[in-house]
């Protein structure tokens, strides 16, 4: 079946600020040339793509705000994670030899929808001293820099992106009870 394209609605116009705002905070620079280049790659992006994030558009506006509410409270908390991890590797990096312990880590996932794998994966992968090497369903594959970094695949990014996605369906189910 096809998928047919609505007309841009609230949370289409909070996805296209959103980027921009991030693109302007990146780029550095406030002229012309970069806010118009940033407004018609973000324009671009959201036009593609706005459908990841709110994929029941029949959803109430109050539930559309708790999920955009619960990324950012989560892209915070990840920012964090990785601010820890690169103190962590900086431990590692400039103390005593014999810290490194490269592993490969084997992660069972119960995250139900494509988006949510592929968030979990690119926030291990952002995590300094892990990335995620290969993904088999549910099975993830980690490269893991030392032990205290394979300690930290402990679950708790996945429940934050299940609290994230969590619908009234999956909390009976028992997904997001987080």
């Amino acid at each position: 079946m096809e998928k047919r394209r609505t007309k841009p609605s609230l949370h289409t116009a909070l996805f296209f600020a959103l980027l921009f705002l991030i693109w302007v905070v990146f780029s550095g620079y406030i002229d012309v040339f970069h806010l118009t280049l940033g407004l018609l790659c973000c324009a671009l992006v959201t036009w593609m793509s706005s459908d990841l994030l709110f994929a029941d558009r029949t959803a109430p506006l109050r539930s559309r705000l708790v999920q955009s509410s619960r990324l950012l409270g989560y892209v915070a908390w990840l920012l964090w994670q990785i601010v820890l991890a690169n103190i962590m590797l900086l431990r590692l990096a400039f103390g005593p030899r014999g810290g490194w312990q490269p592993q490969i880590v084997r992660y069972e996932c119960g995250l139900e929808t494509d988006f949510e794998k592929y968030l979990l994966a690119n926030s291990i992968t952002l995590t300094p001293g892990t990335v995620t090497i290969k993904i088999l369903g549910d099975t993830y594959y980690i490269h893991a820099i030392n032990d205290e970094a394979a300690a930290g695949l402990d679950g708790e990014m996945e429940r934050r992106i299940a609290r994230i996605f969590a619908t009234s369906d999956r909390k009976r189910k028992g997904v997001a009870a987080a």
